[in-house]
């Protein structure tokens, strides 16, 4: 088993790290450059027409949809995650500070990858046999790529989105929650495990109206309370906030001027962990996000475009770089030293050099928030996808799967289960970006403003 959970991690390495990075961020500079830098051009509407939607509890969403806003929450519910705390401490320590930079470079590219996604979601979304609007990439593959390659992978995307998300992927969630709650409070893993199970397939069984109608009100709240805690932090250590800064952009260039050349982190390193843990948290280009945005009842398709590249900001210049800063202004930070702390504990170690105790409580009960939802999303992409696939049948015995792995995984991190979460992560990746990058003169188009409704 150890053998095998090695051998998976080597191969979602090179997957991850020499194949996907290039691939994601040349689409974002693609895109960047095709749709004329709608992140920028577009970033205040964006802004506008999600306070223009904003409601902690709106219309109840339905066969027809959803609002724009609870799109967005759905969608940020599953960016916001375990990675904007533990994924920002490893990003730290494996590149140093100016990993944070190449982060941020990362999410801009990416603001325009997802405004083709959700732009495309919009286009090419659905009604199925049940009068349930529907879409996904794996309604835009088939699209544009007809007869048995087209089905393969429209096909291989799905299975390997229900893999990644679903299945494993909800289960390295479940884990994360209950380790925190272990280490912070001593309650059992699997205690917290089975909560969370039932919980989660209450909301389930609600289907898109429960789902919508949980992410609205949490997905607000809680990066509220995670904002306001790094805030509270960061005026506590406000005498380190320009040395943390210079760091993250001298770093980003000349790691030995911060670090030291024994570190031995190099640009390369600073590059690779900064766009990996950035794209991985904000997901752009993963082909995840898209089915809530096809869901938005919006009068055209680039509406929910300019709606999804908010997601993106406050995922990696909001809440990932609040963590960013937390970290670098406590000290804590050993970047590269063998046996420093990393991830989580990092994260914890941060928090409790100003909460004091407090701050393993904080990390865990944010983690708890991030993850939660995190799940929730994920598990409603698998679940367009199992509809897709097998019929709205299957999703009763997909949702009891799921809520079976949220039990598995909070009590036991099996090395396997996450190395083949990541594997599939990365799967799902390329017949995303493969059919993005032949949709794009689309997505071009809607940028400049053309009707892109019209078939």
């Amino acid at each position: 088993m150890d053998q095998l959970a090695d051998l998976v991690s080597k191969v979602s390495d090179i997957v991850w790290n020499s194949v996907l990075l290039y691939l994601l961020v040349g689409t974002g500079v693609i895109f960047t450059i095709r749709t004329r830098f709608v992140q920028v051009r577009k970033f205040g509407a964006g802004w506008k027409r999600l306070f223009g939607s904003f409601s902690l509890k709106g219309e109840k969403a339905g066969k027809d949809g959803m609002s724009p806003f609870q799109a967005l929450t759905t969608a940020i519910a599953a960016q916001v995650g375990t990675g904007n705390i533990a994924g920002a401490a490893t990003a730290l320590y494996s590149g140093g500070p100016g990993a944070i930079f190449w982060m941020w470079l990362s999410a801009f590219f990416g603001m325009s990858t997802i405004y083709g996604e959700a732009v495309l979601a919009q286009k090419y979304k659905t009604v199925d046999k049940n009068g349930h609007v529907t879409g996904g990439p794996i309604y835009y593959i088939r699209a544009r790529f007809t007869g048995r390659f087209g089905k393969f992978l429209a096909g291989f995307f799905s299975l390997a989105i229900i893999f990644a998300l679903g299945f494993t992927g909800n289960m390295v969630q479940a884990n994360s929650i209950s380790v925190a709650f272990k280490t912070a409070f001593g309650t059992p893993q699997v205690v917290i495990g089975v909560i969370c199970a039932v919980i989660a397939g209450f909301i389930f069984l609600g289907g898109v109206g429960r789902i919508a109608a949980f992410t609205e009100k949490v997905v607000p709240v809680m990066a509220i309370f995670y904002m306001v805690g790094c805030i509270g932090i960061l005026c506590v250590n406000h005498a380190a906030i320009l040395p943390a800064l210079k760091s993250i952009f001298v770093a980003a260039f000349d790691p030995q001027a911060i670090l030291g050349g024994a570190v031995g982190i190099t640009v390369r390193e600073a590059m690779r962990y900064g766009v990996a843990r950035g794209l991985f948290s904000n997901e752009a280009g993963m082909g995840s996000t898209p089915h809530a945005h096809a869901l938005a009842k919006v009068e055209k398709p680039q509406d929910q475009g300019e709606i999804a590249i908010v997601s993106v900001f406050i995922d990696t210049f909001i809440v990932l770089t609040l963590t960013a800063m937390v970290i670098l202004t406590s000290g804590q930070l050993q970047s590269g030293v063998p046996d420093g702390l990393q991830g989580t504990e990092l994260a914890q170690a941060a928090f409790n050099v100003t909460l004091g105790s407090v701050g393993n409580a904080f990390v865990a009960v944010c983690m708890l928030f991030f993850a939660f939802s995190t799940l929730i999303g994920w598990y409603f992409f698998g679940e367009t996808n199992v509809k897709a696939l097998f019929g709205q049948k299957a999703t009763k015995v997909y949702a009891a799967i799921v809520v079976v792995c949220i039990v598995i995984g909070s009590a036991l991190k099996v090395d396997l289960v996450w190395n083949l979460s990541d594997l599939f992560n990365a799967l799902m990746v390329f017949p995303n970006l493969i059919a993005l990058l032949f949709l794009s003169g689309i997505v071009a188009r809607a940028a400049h403003g053309e009707d892109i409704t019209k078939k």
